[in-house]
């Protein structure tokens, strides 16, 4: 095999590695931010706002890709982002008040909506087009990674040592992450040459002609959120102890079933992969409603590795080939939108929901919902939608 034509070059190495860094000071902060601003004496309330803040303004940022990467390209987009997410990591620490927390979180939020989107968009400009399903799935597995252990490290430093440390570790990862994507040489076309076009502000969240896939993509972040944020919460509710080996059994998981998946894909195109994935989800889902012990909770978490890990590699592989090359910023822009998107709103609601019925039932509510993510998935692939671009009619790779 050429140099073209392999997935684990150096360029690829240094992105894959560059993105996992830059989700280790995601997830160090992600159980911790919390804990800090209580630490300075925020109220719930505010803990609630600088929560969800983030996600908020990574959504705002990521509508202005298209004007960002006109300008600069999508390099210095990243650095942008990057440089901006070790600002905000840096203030957390020297501005110990609820407004500087505050300001802090919305800037890291954008640097976050800014180098996720163009780590991602980079990585595919170095992934031969017949291996993305493939290399795509490689190249999230330093999130799953960093999911899986960064959160339990974060929590330990925050507990041991003054906050100052955890702020510098997080930012150490950023500075490593941007030298990582400084060393990488990715073939861009010169800003001055991106092609300007007036897209109207719904196609600023959802790129042209990926509605189906965003929707697929926003109802896996909607199921999703409601695991990462409520399982605990219900198996305490429901009296199961070690609720969280449930979390790194299914990281495991997360990270054999994104080997395979992507090679599945490749062969025989999103359904192969989207529609097992939509099954495995909904049995992890079921047995987390009607769990009664840590055993079978344990069982549960290993369709949820699955599941999650055929989903998301193949939601994103997806976007990038329903669309032109000059559009990757965008998809991978309508990638984290949707999927925030359901994340937040599936955080709400069902937190809502939760104050009437309790932790159990609402999990029941999110079963409902996978019936309706199986039906639309059927309902792509019946109808057609569920193809990509990858291989026109002339029989010639989409680059």
């Amino acid at each position: 095999m050429n140099q073209q034509n392999r997935i684990w070059n150096g360029n690829f190495i240094l992105i894959t590695v560059g993105n996992g860094l830059l989700f280790v000071n995601f997830h160090m902060l992600v159980p911790t931010i919390a804990m800090y601003a209580a630490s300075i004496g925020s109220s719930g309330g505010e803990i609630g706002i600088i929560a969800g803040i983030f996600a908020l303004s990574a959504i705002v940022v990521r509508l202005f890709t298209d004007a960002l990467v006109g300008r600069l390209g999508k390099k210095r987009c990243l650095f942008l982002g990057l440089l901006t997410s070790l600002v905000a990591t840096a203030g957390y620490g020297l501005f110990p008040t609820f407004g500087g927390l505050l300001t802090a979180r919305i800037l890291h939020g954008f640097g976050f909506g800014l180098s996720t989107t163009f780590a991602a968009a980079l990585a595919v400009e170095v992934i031969p087009p017949e291996h993305r399903g493939e290399g795509v799935g490689y190249f999230g597995l330093g999130n799953t990674i960093s999911m899986g252990s960064a959160p339990a490290v974060g929590v330990a430093v925050f507990s041991a040592f003054p906050p100052q440390i955890l702020f510098a570790l997080a930012s150490a990862a950023c500075i490593v992450s941007m030298t990582l994507f400084l060393l990488a040489r990715v073939p861009e076309r010169p800003a001055g040459q991106v092609k300007k076009e007036r897209i109207s502000l719904l196609h600023h969240f959802f790129e042209e002609g990926t509605a189906v896939p965003g929707v697929i993509s926003f109802l896996f972040g909607f199921v999703n959120a409601s695991v990462n944020t409520y399982l605990p919460l219900m198996a305490e509710e429901a009296h199961i102890a070690y609720a969280g080996l449930f979390f790194v059994s299914g990281t495991l998981f997360v990270f054999l079933s994104r080997i395979v998946g992507g090679k599945v894909y490749d062969r025989h195109g999103p359904f192969s992969v989207m529609f097992p994935g939509v099954l495995l989800y909904s049995v992890a889902i079921f047995m987390i409603c009607t769990a009664h012990s840590p055993i079978y909770l344990l069982c549960g978490s290993v369709f949820y590795g699955l599941g999650a890990g055929l989903l998301m590699p193949a939601i994103m592989t997806w976007l990038f080939n329903v669309v032109a090359p000059a559009r990757r910023s965008n998809a991978s822009a309508t990638y984290y939108n949707t999927m925030d998107l359901g994340t937040c709103l599936g955080i709400v609601l069902l937190g809502t929901l939760a104050g009437h019925v309790g932790y159990v039932a609402i999990f029941y509510g999110v079963l409902a919902v996978m019936g309706l993510y199986i039906a639309f998935t059927l309902w792509a692939w019946k109808s057609g939608q569920m193809t990509d671009r990858r291989t026109p009619p002339s029989g010639s790779p989409v680059p």
